[in-house]
């Protein structure tokens, strides 16, 4: 009886071992399978097709090969891709690629979504270069002061770039929640302001003590997509200094305007009573 029991229990480790095993067997050869479908969308002949298969790389963050790939379409011929890969390498925050996407943002030639794309992904790596870039989106001017000039001059000057841009962007960017319908109905008047409310919610984590005071200048802008924007990232930059310069949006003509001014001052005013930090004080870390 006692041999029997043995037996059997020797047996159910045997099978299990070779249970696991297979699902291990399994396991490789759809791993493999599934790299070979990726593999196809990244060799695509169409744009379309190696821009979402390029994308879909920054879910890999287990993968030597992801980072690697989504630096190689940093190269690709058609700006879908490279703005792709811009996303992909900023999502698994591959430093290495760091060194090209400055190249890109010095670059007089590239797409705006692609210079747009590789600021994000400095900023996703925790590199303040990128947000430069989104500055000079938003006020139309470089931090230095100085006019913007090649590529950057040219996009806020095509309606139809901007436009592009906006609704590739500058949308998925900003907070507009129930409000969207009306966002859609501002772009076909006004190409300009998804893109430029797209800067300012980036610029949230910017330290520097401009980006706060352009932020300030863009609540009053004439565009209330950027006003909203702009007063939701002062009121995420948690510096309670905003709070006079934000009273006026209480009384904007544009309702969302008004009603995300009036929840900026309360999130404000509780962070000064809470911490005792002055009206006149500097930024706290951004709490998103």
């Amino acid at each position: 009886m006692l041999q029997t029991k043995t037996f059997t229990s020797r047996l159910t480790v045997v099978l299990f071992a070779l249970f696991t095993l297979a699902q291990c067997l399994h396991a490789q050869d759809a791993r493999q399978e599934a790299w070979t479908v990726l593999n196809a969308g990244l060799a695509d002949k169409t744009a379309s097709e190696r821009a979402i298969a390029v994308r879909v790389l920054g879910l890999i963050a287990n993968d030597p090969q992801a980072p690697e790939l989504a630096l190689k379409a940093l190269d690709d011929p058609k700006p879908e891709v490279r703005a792709a890969g811009a996303e992909a390498v900023g999502q698994l925050k591959y430093q290495a690629a760091a060194p090209k996407l400055k190249e890109i943002l010095l670059s007089d030639e590239d797409d705006v979504s692609v210079v747009l794309e590789c600021a994000g992904a400095l900023i996703e790596m925790g590199d303040t270069d990128g947000y430069a870039v989104y500055y000079a989106v938003l006020t139309g001017e470089r931090k230095s002061g100085d006019s913007l000039v090649g590529s950057h001059k040219k996009m806020l000057s095509d309606p139809k770039k901007m436009a592009q841009v906006g609704f590739e962007q500058g949308l998925g960017f900003v907070p507009f929640a129930s409000v969207g319908y009306g966002v859609i109905k501002a772009v076909t008047k006004d190409d300009e302001s998804p893109v430029r409310a797209a800067a300012a919610k980036k610029l949230v984590g910017d330290p520097d003590p401009k980006t706060q005071e352009a932020l300030l200048n863009t609540s009053n802008d004439k565009s209330w997509v950027v006003r909203m924007a702009a007063v939701d990232s002062l009121a995420r930059r948690n510096d309670p200094a905003a709070i006079p310069l934000l009273e006026p949006r209480l009384s904007d003509e544009k309702d969302v305007v008004r009603y995300t001014a009036a929840a900026a001052i309360i999130r404000l005013s509780d962070l000064q009573d809470s911490s005792g930090v002055s009206a006149s004080g500097t930024p706290s870390q951004a709490l998103n």
